[in-house]
């Protein structure tokens, strides 16, 4: 019997194990440089203050499923007969960073410093035209083959990002449709306005520093 030939998601399958080790290795590095640069901070944080910094790598199914979706239209696939054009290369996130930050007021500060660090290519996030997130990309000391991207939010609508990703994004396959449901992407708007407006109404009550 003939063996099947290998489609252009096996073949990106095997880019992806192939880059594993070093998308590693770019988001333990890029998390320990950022937490370096950021010590001076962390060192003055107020009592209610938090800075927390974490990292992630992108798994092989959410990787391939995005160059996927990079194709630009719905229902558009692989072009079988040109496999050359596809590699995992050209995602900006395979590794990735996320600064978190309460009260909001501290994402500048962060931004600044690292912004002089990096010097990366800034993917800022936006919702209605307001700022949600800081998001830059490129390529760090450990690996010029693997880019990686780090995010600075603020720590209410990045714990929100989390549970949204986990349960929205990588849920069971009879739930596909619910992170492109109207409803659910109004009810989604109105958390992160909720959340925005805890933070405001915060720092607007707290002592003058």
């Amino acid at each position: 019997m003939a063996r099947a030939e290998r489609t252009i998601e096996d073949r990106l399958r095997e880019e992806y194990f192939d880059l594993l080790p070093a998308i590693r290795r770019v988001a333990q590095h890029l998390e320990a440089e950022i937490r370096y640069h950021l010590l001076p901070i962390s060192k003055k944080l107020n009592k209610y203050e938090r800075l927390v910094v974490t990292s992630r790598v992108k798994d092989c199914e959410s990787a391939v499923q995005k160059l996927h979706r990079g194709r630009g239209r719905e229902g558009a696939t692989f072009d079988s007969d040109h496999p050359e054009r596809y590699s995992l290369r050209s995602l900006k996130d395979l590794a990735g960073v996320r600064v978190m930050a309460f009260p909001p007021s501290r994402l500048m500060e962060i931004d600044s410093i690292l912004r002089k660090i990096f010097h990366w290519k800034p993917d800022p996030i936006k919702q209605d035209g307001q700022m949600l997130a800081f998001k830059y990309h490129g390529y760090c000391k450990a690996n010029r083959t693997v880019r990686g991207e780090y995010q600075i939010v603020s720590m209410l609508t990045g714990l929100f990002w989390e549970v949204e990703h986990s349960a929205m994004y990588k849920p069971d396959p009879r739930l596909r449709g619910v992170a492109r449901h109207v409803e659910m992407s109004r009810c989604r708007k109105d958390v992160l306005h909720a959340l925005r407006a805890f933070e405001e109404e915060f720092e607007d009550l707290l002592p003058a520093r």
